[in-house]
């Protein structure tokens, strides 16, 4: 029987979820970095899901989910979330398939600029996303440190923050921010963070100005950062660090940009260490990365 690529469904995304544990920790551990990924709720993907369902498709062959492929529009920006294939069944043009599907799905909202994130060593899907037109533009580090290592350097006085709420003052300070740091705005992302009770967002201020935002996940990662001028980042970040380690958890990280020496400079100061490394692809270069930090590499 042959391959089925079909719109993926609500009752899809579980499934789908360990299709892509199984393939991250398949290539993570191929290349020496150990098992990597961990099975997480689907809610980003059921929201997507729901907000663009042309987004999501999945491969199968006789039930068997064998390649799932998730992406999403903020304005001109189409950005590719998620392309697995189960391992043992790549290099039968399964991943080249489902993204064609999702490109589709770019040509159809009528963006302008394609964009993902994937592991630097994934070579032969860089060389999927260079046939496509994304071209690898800049290196994205993830970095993690101790709780009790972090706590013990952290030092100096914080910006102030208030708690994120979901109301038109605080979307407003957020579009800016999201237009400054990247090109687009992301509402419904935001919207969906705030909606999230185990995640933590803030606003930060200067006097009675909206200088930047951070979420704090309740395992210790800082992410998505964004400020409203490249001069505020480090006082956000270290004011995220803070933060999260207040929140007891165990550890702490954060995905940083290899272009913001500020961000990079103050995590190996405060004891942080790379992990793996990653690389952001696009058709055309975007946003200004001294200003913003991603939540993870399906989010951005």
């Amino acid at each position: 029987m042959p391959l089925v690529y079909r719109p993926a469904s609500e009752q899809d995304l579980g499934r789908a979820q360990e299709l892509v544990v199984r393939s991250i920790n398949d290539l993570t551990e191929r290349h020496g970095f150990g098992p990597m990924a961990v099975i997480r709720p689907t809610q980003f993907q059921s929201f997507s899901l729901k907000d663009d369902p042309d987004g999501l498709w999945v491969a199968e062959d006789t039930g068997e989910l064998l390649g799932f492929a998730f992406s999403w529009v903020c304005g001109a920006l189409w950005f590719l979330a998620e392309l697995f294939v189960s391992p043992g069944h790549q290099g039968r043009g399964i991943g080249n398939e489902l993204l064609k599907r999702t490109l589709d799905h770019a040509q159809k909202r009528g963006t302008t600029n394609r964009a993902l994130i994937t592991f630097t060593f994934n070579t032969v899907s860089q060389g999927l996303y260079i046939r496509h037109g994304m071209f690898p533009r800049l290196p994205i580090y993830n970095f993690k440190v101790a709780r009790k290592l972090l706590i013990d350097r952290l030092q100096g006085a914080q910006l102030r923050y208030v708690p994120l709420e979901e109301k038109p003052s605080h979307l407003h300070s957020l579009a800016h921010i999201d237009e400054r740091a990247l090109g687009v705005t992301r509402e419904k992302h935001h919207r969906h963070l705030i909606s999230d009770s185990g995640i933590r967002g803030v606003i930060f201020q200067a006097e009675d100005d909206c200088v930047g935002y951070a979420y704090i996940s309740p395992d210790g990662h800082i992410g998505p950062l964004g400020v409203a001028e490249p001069e505020v980042l480090g006082a956000a970040f270290k004011a995220a660090l803070q933060l999260a380690a207040n929140s007891g958890c165990s550890h702490v990280s954060a995905f940083l940009p290899g272009t913001s020496d500020v961000a990079l400079s103050i995590a190996v100061e405060h004891g942080m260490r790379i992990t793996f490394p990653m690389v952001l692809v696009s058709t055309h270069d975007f946003g200004n990365w001294t200003q913003y930090l991603p939540r993870n590499p399906g989010f951005m």
